[in-house]
């Protein structure tokens, strides 16, 4: 469990990743580290071979920030320090191919704007 901890000049307050659904912190959903229906900022930890089904977002666009790790979509892989930028309408799936952390923006903040491939009448909120 994070600890708060103290500065000099200001109290700073610490908040544990795992309190938030998916690693989700900014948003138009609860709980949020800031409420905001423009984007939506996660960090997204996964141990190797875990893996994200196809799925496509019909109004937000999504970057992808390859933090650490290596992962493959659509095929393809990517490394640490390289973003992926996934438009509205195209579809993609996700493999992390070793432990790898992710920050992934999406913009604007629709939290029902997630569509399973295999199930197009099934909206699910991301986690």
């Amino acid at each position: 469990m994070a600890v708060p901890t103290s500065c000099a000049s200001a109290d700073v307050t610490t908040h544990p990743l795992k309190d938030f659904v998916g690693g989700w912190l900014v948003g138009d959903f609860n709980p949020t580290l800031v409420s905001n229906r423009d984007v939506e900022v996660a960090v997204k930890q996964y141990a190797a071979g875990d893996r994200e089904p196809r799925h496509h977002h019909k109004i937000a666009t999504e970057f992808t920030v390859v933090a650490s790790g290596r992962v493959r979509m659509n095929g393809r892989q990517y490394v640490a320090g390289q973003i992926v930028q996934i438009d509205p309408g195209v579809s993609t799936d996700f493999e992390a191919l070793e432990d790898t952390t992710t920050v992934v923006i999406k913009t604007p903040s629709v939290p029902s704007d997630k569509y399973i491939d295999s199930d197009q009448s099934r909206r699910i909120p991301d986690a």
